[in-house]
């Protein structure tokens, strides 16, 4: 039976799911900015100055702690069903991620797989650079060493790489994750995909836009080294795919289907041009994929990861709105000294988003 695309969401908009949308969002705006001020600054700035490796397991354990209020929210509170199907994921690998890319909202999912196998601090992502500009969540990007990008490989190439460069170390632990549609999925964006596709003699494919090839062929050439899998993922949902404020108020989605597919790094070839094809035939079964799910309303071989632990969950997010408010306290009632040295961490933490400003250790 096919997804009704026009089927009507089970939970509606009242004022009272409109207040507690945005209660949420006051509390996640608020618990990042705390966590960027007092404990971001440190671990990523001033720890960084000594070692990388420390100012990442550091920025991990606070940031983690942040992240982990998304999947809290997202299945404990929306009563979204986060359904993963495909093959079980060993913990604490080393991975390259390639996801398709439905709708805005595709990324913060993938915090919910990382929750469950210990990486949720160490994911990071390539995104487009407007994504930089945003206020507060702008500077969590910076911070957390997501990669930047202009989507023109001329200007990207060489600070993507150089970038890349900086995690080759086996000992930090790694989740890059890579779209390489390079923007979210629509109809439009399908029609004009298709064209190109049918002029350039490439696959037409209907649920997916067609992969572009030089960045996550230059993620392979500067860390294959040191991965130990690529991990295909692809998302659906029902009964809609859902923005950023559907998340935060809970209407959308009722549920979303997490299809993972783990690939041995020796398994995918080493020339740009093999790399290239592979890509595709990986994106033609993630169209099957799609298709299939479309009919059925599922992917195969579902229920491989079980529910994130509430009891843990609830205990994580209780404790960063405790220290949350308890910051806020000391902020208002501290000198003025205080509050000038809170001003200065806030403007050094713009600029240094702005600039891309990342501060080298002292003692190489």
């Amino acid at each position: 039976m096919a997804l009704d695309k026009n089927q009507p969401e089970t939970r509606g908009l009242t004022p009272l799911i409109i207040l507690r949308g945005v209660f949420c969002l006051l509390i996640l705006l608020s618990t990042a900015f705390v966590i960027l001020v007092y404990c971001g600054f440190f671990t990523a700035v001033i720890l960084r100055l000594f070692s990388i490796h420390y100012s990442r397991k550091a920025t991990a354990f606070f940031f983690g702690s942040w992240l982990a209020l998304w999947p809290f929210l997202f299945e404990k509170i929306n009563k979204t069903k986060v359904i993963f199907s495909g093959e079980t994921l060993p913990e604490r690998e080393r991975v390259l991620i390639i996801a398709n890319h439905r709708t805005e909202v595709d990324w913060m999912y993938l915090w919910d797989l990382a929750l469950r196998k210990g990486r949720l601090g160490y994911i990071k992502y390539i995104l487009k650079s407007s994504l930089m500009k945003l206020p507060i969540f702008g500077w969590a990007f910076h911070i957390l060493e997501f990669i930047s990008v202009e989507r023109k490989w001329e200007v990207d190439e060489s600070p993507m790489r150089k970038m890349l460069s900086t995690f080759k170390n086996p000992q930090d632990p790694l989740w890059l994750a890579v779209f390489p549609e390079g923007t979210d999925f629509t109809e439009q964006k399908r029609i004009r995909s298709q064209k190109f596709a049918s002029e350039n003699g490439l696959p037409i494919l209907h649920n997916v836009l067609l992969p572009k090839t030089k960045g996550f062929t230059a993620c392979l050439e500067e860390l294959k080294g040191c991965l130990d899998a690529v991990y295909d993922i692809t998302i659906g949902y029902k009964n809609r795919c859902p923005t950023f404020l559907d998340n935060a108020f809970g209407v959308a989605p009722s549920e979303v289907h997490i299809h993972v597919r783990r690939i041995v790094i020796n398994d995918i070839p080493n020339s740009e041009e093999m790399i290239g094809s592979w890509l595709m035939d990986t994106f033609l079964k993630k169209d099957q994929l799609l298709s299939d799910f479309n009919s059925r309303g599922c992917f195969p071989h579902q229920g491989t990861e079980g529910g994130i632990p509430g009891i843990s969950c609830l205990v994580n997010a209780v404790g960063v709105i405790i220290l949350t408010f308890a910051c806020i306290l000391v902020t208002f009632f501290s000198s003025v000294w205080f509050k000038v040295y809170i001003s200065l961490v806030c403007a050094y933490l713009g600029s240094a988003t702005y600039f891309n400003i990342r501060p080298g250790p002292i003692f190489s």
